[in-house]
């Protein structure tokens, strides 16, 4: 370990991904007058955490309880100002449509967030499920809701953007520099790194499915689990081009997968849950999917998606950092001095910026409108 000191700052953030780029690019403009330094230990943007695979759906209406509705129209305002701030799109605005039986449960869920916080939507029936959205095959007894404010989002782009809007704004970053250690002081953070030890006075980590290496503490109650996303050749590419086709959720027989619209104009996202053991640390994770999973990716997405051509055409393995509940952990150790985004389980990039605010207004306050006691360590 190297041990002379190199730097001071304010507020460390350790890992640029998902959240950690976005509390970056909070922290740098809330310009507060403390100096913000972000360390990632790969490169800006890479393909070893889990934001990478090109898309993911966005939604606002929540199907995990009314909770979340508020944080994720916090977060789509924050996706709308950080388009603002770059010129970039990062959010395809083609709304998200969820598919399933009458009745079933997380379109139950759904249509409640809807009518609790009176969100923009759409419901239809089978019928008009066959004119408005003939890529599905559709059953009589099923009910859309589309969720107007919903879409799909550019995570590869989005982290870049973040970073970069932080970095515009007077944050510093080191790129290609692992964190070996974190040594509480009583008054500050030790930092240590590949580069040598930074002080802070307050440190953030989102390190996703790195989380426990950094605090070991952790480990009875996150641990890795593996997601993967697959992509499908349809037939006729003109008919899922964002202008006709949301993104999307479908529960059939038993069966769920997400998608998105074409983004590369050839091939569309179809993701079956294929269920992957969880693993106790990033270096034992999934880098393969058999072909007996994605021989049922295939089966379950013909199945919803007629217009689809043999199997995948590509396909991705991420990791993510999950807890038991899927409930992420957002909150503090050391007195406030270390604050702790991790467990989002596969379900955290379209909360990324308010996840982020939270934590930069943790390491800022103390206080943050969005960190309710569920999200506590003590209440997982």
């Amino acid at each position: 370990m190297t041990e002379h000191m190199v730097a001071r700052a304010g507020i460390v953030v350790i890992g640029l991904g998902s959240v950690g780029s976005m509390a970056l690019w909070r922290l740098a403009g809330a310009n507060d007058g403390r100096s913000v330094l972000g360390i990632e230990q790969f490169g800006q943007v890479h393909g070893n955490g889990a934001y990478p695979g090109e898309s993911r759906l966005f939604r606002v209406a929540a199907k995990e309880g009314a909770l979340y509705t508020p944080a994720l129209l916090r977060s789509r305002q924050l996706w709308t100002e950080l388009e603002a701030e770059s010129g970039r799109e990062l959010l395809v605005k083609a709304g998200a449509l969820s598919i399933a039986p009458e009745g079933f449960p997380d379109l139950e869920q759904t249509l409640k967030s809807i009518s609790d916080y009176q969100l923009p939507h759409r419901v239809l029936d089978a019928a008009e499920l066959r004119r408005s959205y003939p890529q599905f095959h559709i059953e009589d007894d099923d009910t859309g809701v589309l969720d107007t404010l919903g879409g799909a989002m550019r995570p590869e782009a989005a982290v870049a953007t973040a970073t970069q809007q932080a970095l515009a704004l007077g944050a510093q970053a080191w790129f290609d520099t692992e964190v070996l250690d974190l040594e509480d002081t009583g008054d500050g953070v030790l930092v240590h790194t590949t580069r040598g030890v930074v002080q802070a006075d307050r440190v953030i980590v989102t390190t996703g499915p790195w989380s426990t290496r950094l605090l070991p503490a952790l480990r009875r109650k996150v641990r890795v689990g593996n997601f993967t996303l697959t992509w499908f050749l349809p037939r006729h590419p003109e008919m899922f081009t964002p202008d006709k086709l949301p993104g999307f959720m479908r529960d059939l027989n038993g069966e769920h997968v997400f998608g998105v619209p074409t983004l590369d104009g050839a091939s569309i996202k179809v993701s079956a849950h294929l269920d992957l053991p969880e693993v106790g640390d990033y270096a034992e994770r999934f880098t393969t999917v058999s072909p007996e999973a994605l021989e049922r990716a295939t089966r379950v997405a013909h199945m919803m998606i007629p217009d689809l051509v043999g199997g995948p055409v590509r396909w991705s393995a991420h990791p993510d950092a999950v807890t038991e509940s899927h409930v992420p952990i957002i909150d503090t150790m050391a007195d406030g001095r270390i604050v702790i985004g991790t467990g989002f389980s596969g379900n955290g990039f379209k909360f990324a910026p308010v996840w982020g605010e939270v934590m930069a207004e943790l390491a800022l306050t103390g206080e943050a409108e969005f960190a309710d006691e569920v999200f506590t360590i003590s209440a997982h």
